[in-house]
């Protein structure tokens, strides 16, 4: 039985290791429901970016980790930086979740496939890919590296983590 479980139960890795350079991407999300473009390049002009990427809107995991980060989002813009999370979720269910869970505090955007690849966030099962990302955080810096990776399926520490690392951050 405890192969079984082995064998079938969620991979949660990342790939970007801390200084790395964060790939470049443009996508679609919503803010408070009203949706628009992300470009990270733009983005990390004003700032350092707390970039985390969840499984799928609206599970129990994915709406308390929201919840966590919109109660957080205060802090994290007095430290100077920008929320954005992701999923590979349709935009009008991202519309949803960024009013309801994210309670129009910070953004959410898709993950396409490519932005997958890109930061190894694909969630597999039995090594079979689900067309859902992995619970992974990262943040990075003005410069676009990457400055710390946290990839636990668990929600409850990616914003206390991500939070740190971004206050660590406007110390320098």
């Amino acid at each position: 039985m405890a192969l079984a479980t082995l064998v079938f139960a969620p991979s949660a890795r990342a790939a970007l290791p801390v200084g790395a350079q964060a790939p470049q991407f443009t996508t679609q999300g919503a803010i408070n429901g009203v949706p628009f473009g992300f470009d990270l390049q733009k983005a990390l002009r004003q700032g350092p970016v707390v970039l985390y990427f969840y499984p799928k809107a609206f599970t129990k995991g994915c709406t308390l980790e929201a919840h966590a980060f919109s109660e957080a989002s205060t802090e994290f813009h007095r430290a100077g930086a920008t929320i954005l999370g992701m999923s590979a979720d349709a935009l009008p269910v991202l519309q949803k979740f960024s009013t309801e869970a994210c309670r129009g505090k910070f953004a959410v955007a898709t993950a396409t496939p490519e932005i997958m690849r890109d930061y190894d966030v694909a969630l597999k099962v039995a090594g079979v890919p689900t067309g859902m990302t992995n619970r992974t955080s990262y943040v990075i810096d003005r410069s676009g590296k990457v400055v710390m990776v946290h990839s636990d399926l668990d929600y409850r520490d990616h914003v206390k983590l991500t939070l740190a690392a971004v206050r660590a951050l406007k110390g320098r």
